[in-house]
């Protein structure tokens, strides 16, 4: 599968774009995010990005017309790859614990292959840019569904087992605190405060520990099952 990648000692940053777009278009969107992660939106060059790429300049305007329509390409390609891969993670085997690690060792790739930078540029822009924003938010609102749906999956599998959360504990609920907690803590990472750091770290330790205590209560509730 295709996935955003830091390639080689150097670092640099590649969004390896789907081939079937065509060689031109991906080399286009590989330097467009390689610029974004590394420069920021504001000073995104749309010549600068043709240099990088190796094509003319006329080629960007032809396939992408404006700015905002590049970089909602750029992240459209990303979230293609990486929303794939969540969702296989959360449909895959393995208990509550197992994939809220995998999470995390997704987010740090994510951060190391400049997705993260890429989003909250995109992010950050969308304040003073109607036009962006509105192409934007649904982009974001995909992940949250995708987070919503493993939560539905996971409380799913704990009503089978006879534990059923108390009414305000939705799973609407639930998905809100992790993506809104999720998307506060990467921007506070790209800043790069390391106190915040920490006290992230113990606040995903903290749910790590809950789930396991979780997934060892699934797993005694399936053994007594068994046994009748």
């Amino acid at each position: 599968m295709d996935r955003i990648r830091e390639q080689g000692n150097a670092g640099q940053l590649h969004l390896l774009a789907d081939t079937g777009l065509g060689r031109t278009k991906s080399r286009i969107l590989d330097a467009a995010f390689r610029r974004l992660a590394m420069e920021g939106y504001a000073a995104l060059s749309m010549r600068e990005i043709a240099k990088d790429a190796g094509v003319n300049h006329a080629l960007i305007n032809y396939h992408y017309r404006t700015k905002d329509q590049l970089v909602i390409s750029v992240l459209d390609e990303a979230n293609r790859q990486l929303l794939a891969r969540q969702k296989a993670m959360y449909r895959g085997p393995g208990g509550f614990a197992e994939k809220w690690a995998e999470a995390r060792r997704f987010y740090k790739d994510d951060l190391a292959s400049g997705f993260v930078r890429v989003q909250s540029e995109l992010w950050a822009a969308s304040f003073s840019n109607p036009g962006l924003r509105e192409k934007f938010l649904p982009r974001i609102r995909a992940w949250k569904q995708v987070v919503s749906e493993g939560v539905d999956e996971a409380l799913a599998t704990l009503e089978g087992c006879g534990v059923k959360l108390p009414p305000p504990f939705t799973a609407g609920v639930i998905a809100l605190w992790i993506s809104e907690f999720w998307i506060g803590m990467e921007f506070v990472d790209l800043l790069g405060a390391a106190e915040e750091r920490k006290e992230h770290k113990a606040a995903l330790d903290a749910m790590q520990k809950l789930l396991q205590e979780l997934d060892a209560l699934v797993a005694k509730k399936a053994s007594k099952r068994k046994a009748k």
